[in-house]
C-alpha cells in the first residue's frame, strides 16, 4: 500500500481565486449599472475593451514567460483589473486610451514583477496613473451626468472615430467632474457657498450629482464582499474614517474653503477604491493591524492630494504610494511566533 501524506493546512476552503474574482464582479455591477446610467454607454465600451486587452495581454505574457495559460486566465484576475481600470477611464475616450492602459497595467505592474502574488503594485491604478499623467486631456472627458443623450451607437463611433453627431460639440457634452470644479474655482478665491450656487448642477443631495449614487452603489456591493468574507473590514473602515475624520475637522474649522466629508466620502472614486482597489490582497497589508495603519495612510494621503495636490481624485496615487509602504507595514505588524521571546 503506497500512502503520501501531505503538508498542513488540511482544511478546505471555498475561496478559490476565480471564486473570490467572480464575487468581486457581481459586487462591482450595481456601481457600474449606475456609471453606465449617469456617464453613458462609453463605460461599457471602455470596460469592453480594457477586459479584451487585460485578458489577451495575460495569454500573451503567459506564453512568452512559458507559463501554463488555461489556469491563469481562468482565474478571473486579469478581468478584474480590466474592470477596474475600464470603470475609472471618462467615457468620451478614445479607444487606444483603455487598450493602453490595460496592457501596460498586465505588462509592467504585474508580469515584469512574475505574475500575480508577486507584484507590489495594483495593478489596474498603475495603468490608470500612466494613463493620467501622460494623456489628462483624454482622461478628463467625462460627460454631464445625465444631461445627454448620446445612443450607444454615437459612443460607439466616437471612441473610434472621435466623431459626434450633427449639431453636437464635446464643450457641450463634457464638464469637470465635482472634485475638480470645485478645487479649481477654490483656487480663484471663491467661497464653497458661492461654488454651490453657481453649479448647482455639480450637486446632489449630499454629495456630488451622479456620482453620489455611483459611490453608494459601489459601498453596497464592498458591504456584500465584507458580508461573504471575500474581503475584511479594516481597510474600509480606516480609510473611509480617517478621510471622514480629517476632512470634517478642516470643514467645521472653515465650511466656506474645505469640503464636507460627505462630499468626500460620495465624490470621485472613493467607495471603488475603499472596497475593491485598497483591499487586493496581494498589494495590501498582510495582518489586520497592518491593514488598518495601510487604511489610515490611503485616507490620510486621499485628502491630502485632494485638497492641496495636483490631482482632485487622488485615489489612485494614494493606494500606489501606501502600496510602497507595504513592506515596512508588514515587517512592524507581523504576529510574534509562539514562543518567540520579544528580545
Amino acid at each position: 500500500m503506497n500512502l503520501s501524506l501531505h503538508s498542513s493546512p488540511h482544511m478546505r476552503t471555498s475561496n478559490r481565486v476565480n471564486r473570490i474574482m467572480l464575487l468581486v464582479i457581481g459586487a462591482l455591477i450595481p456601481g457600474i449599472l449606475a456609471a453606465i446610467h449617469f456617464f453613458g454607454w462609453g463605460v461599457l465600451i471602455n470596460i469592453t475593451l480594457a477586459v479584451f486587452t487585460a485578458v489577451a495581454t495575460e495569454a500573451l505574457m503567459l506564453r512568452l514567460r512559458k507559463r501554463p495559460i488555461t489556469p491563469f486566465l481562468l482565474d478571473g484576475s486579469a478581468v478584474v483589473t480590466g474592470i477596474l481600470l475600464g470603470v475609472a477611464i471618462p467615457s468620451l475616450a478614445p479607444w487606444w486610451i483603455p487598450v493602453l492602459g490595460a496592457a501596460f497595467a498586465l505588462i509592467m505592474a504585474k508580469h515584469l514583477y512574475g505574475g500575480l502574488g508577486y507584484n507590489p503594485f495594483n495593478p489596474a491604478m498603475v495603468g490608470y496613473a500612466m494613463l493620467l499623467i501622460a494623456f489628462p486631456r483624454e482622461m478628463t472627458l467625462w460627460l454631464t451626468p445625465a444631461v445627454h443623450d448620446l445612443t450607444f451607437v454615437d459612443n460607439l463611433r466616437y471612441t473610434f472615430l472621435e466623431q459626434l453627431p450633427p449639431n453636437w460639440t464635446l464643450d457641450g457634452l463634457t464638464a469637470a467632474t465635482p472634485l475638480d470644479a470645485v478645487k479649481t474655482q477654490l483656487a480663484q478665491n471663491l467661497t464653497l457657498t458661492e461654488i454651490h450656487q453657481g453649479s448647482t448642477e455639480l450637486f446632489g443631495a449630499i454629495s456630488a450629482h451622479g456620482w453620489e449614487w455611483i459611490n453608494l452603489l459601489f459601498m453596497l456591493g464592498g458591504l456584500i464582499l465584507i458580508y461573504l468574507r471575500v474581503i475584511s473590514w479594516h481597510i474600509p473602515l480606516a480609510m473611509l474614517a480617517t478621510l471622514f475624520l480629517v476632512s470634517g475637522l478642516f470643514h467645521l474649522n472653515d465650511p466656506d474653503t474645505f469640503t464636507s466629508p460627505l462630499f468626500h466620502l460620495f465624490s470621485g472614486a472613493t467607495m471603488l477604491g475603499a472596497f475593491f482597489i485598497a483591499t487586493d490582497p496581494v498589494t495590501a497589508a498582510a495582518t489586520n493591524r497592518g491593514r488598518i495603519i495601510f487604511g489610515i495612510g490611503i485616507g490620510l494621503l486621499l485628502y491630502i492630494i485632494r485638497t492641496w495636490g495636483g490631482y482632485p481624485d487622488a485615489v489612485a496615487f494614494a493606494v500606489l504610494l501606501m502600496n510602497m509602504a507595504v513592506p515596512t507595514i508588514d515587517y512592524y505588524t507581523r504576529p510574534r511566533v509562539f514562543g518567540e521571546s520579544r528580545d
